[in-house]
């Protein structure tokens, strides 16, 4: 007996060194190609939000899903090029005026004239902000040289956005084949359950999409509101790219605070001051109330559930994580519904609830 119990400890510990060894292969994977799973994950999101669109092409005009597909994404990149153009067509000229204004800003800062150096004389900040302007005009020099960087970053996005599109179009049209692929594999008992958790599934990542949405436009027009109060020019525009911003949880509208402040410090002092203490109250507002309970609706999740899965996520995954802590929520709550048998969940229920 001795010698069974220790060749079945021995086995015992090679598989567990078996299975460290493995998990710690898998995470390096995961690790070494993460740029391409994030390029997926984003497809995914993408091809999710667009299907809907693809079906109801597909069944009032055209027939093929490719060209259905084909449709719908040449609009998708449409509605993406004429709101580019709106805003770097204003923003490029922006960013001219003010490195023509630049040297003669840097002269009014050092003397304490205009309004930034007026801010900076009242908070006596004068002597030590001049003491860093030569070191800023220094590292504006080596940014301004660093082309081959800037054009490296460029090319790897222009590739990235190109390789997301070209996932998202072949996701939306293999799509049903695939589907049908996986269910034809899992057999005629799980089937039903399978295609009820995919279409769910579907469901929870189109409303996260567009409760997203709600949550961007809704940052927009309040940004909008306070930048046409506080007379900030370019106050459509600034919007729009605070709103495109805010797409991105919890850290979104603190980007687009930081291209609204500037805007706004450049006007005036006063503005920029009205624009970030609207920018620290909005963040709390959206992140505390108006994203758990738009998402709540939208992805059929408990308000309290929404903001501990974004927290957690956020805190474990970073930026990758909040942007999937919702939908893999909403994903996670159908899996446990369907694999609970119904009479688990009765029993569990409170004695009041029907």
């Amino acid at each position: 007996m001795s010698e069974v119990d220790d060749r079945t400890t021995a086995r015992q510990v090679l598989i567990a060194i078996g299975l460290v060894l493995a998990t710690a292969a898998g995470l390096a994977l995961v690790w070494q190609t993460r740029r391409v799973l994030g390029w997926t994950v984003v497809a995914v999101f993408l091809a999710v939000a667009l299907n809907p669109l693809v079906e109801r092409v597909q069944r009032r005009w055209v027939r093929r899903r490719a060209v259905a597909t084909l449709v719908v994404f040449l609009a998708f990149l449409v509605v993406l090029g004429a709101l580019a153009a709106l805003v770097l067509v204003p923003l490029v000229e922006q960013v001219g005026r003010f490195a023509e204004r630049a040297p003669e800003l840097l002269r009014e800062t050092r003397a304490g004239q205009g309004p930034v150096g007026t801010l900076l004389q009242r908070l006596h900040l004068r002597r030590s902000a001049g003491a860093h302007i030569d070191q800023l005009q220094q590292y504006g020099g080596r940014v301004g040289r660093s082309t081959v960087g800037a054009l490296r970053a460029t090319v790897q996005g222009v590739a990235g956005a190109l390789t997301v599109m070209v996932l998202a179009f072949l996701m939306v049209v293999q799509g049903p084949r695939l589907v049908a692929g996986a269910l034809a594999v899992a057999g005629e008992g799980r089937r039903e359950r399978l295609r009820r958790i995919g279409r769910e599934s579907s469901r929870t990542i189109t409303g996260y999409v567009s409760g997203n949405l709600v949550i961007s436009v809704i940052c927009g027009l309040a940004t909008f509101v306070v930048l046409v109060l506080t007379g900030v020019p370019f106050a459509g525009v600034i919007a729009l790219v605070v709103a495109v911003a805010d797409l991105i949880p919890l850290v979104g509208a603190t980007l687009g605070a930081i291209a609204a402040g500037g805007a706004a410090f450049l006007h005036s002092p006063t503005a920029g001051m009205v624009v970030l203490v609207f920018f620290v109250a909005y963040q709390q507002v959206e992140n505390h109330l108006l994203q758990p309970v738009i998402m709540s609706h939208t992805v059929q999740l408990n308000p309290l559930a929404v903001l501990i899965s974004v927290l957690i996520a956020a805190e474990l995954g970073g930026l990758v994580g909040a942007l999937l802590a919702i939908p893999a929520a909403g994903i996670i709550r159908i899996m446990l519904r369907e694999v609970v048998p119904v009479t688990q969940r009765d029993s569990c229920a409170e004695p009041g609830e029907t």
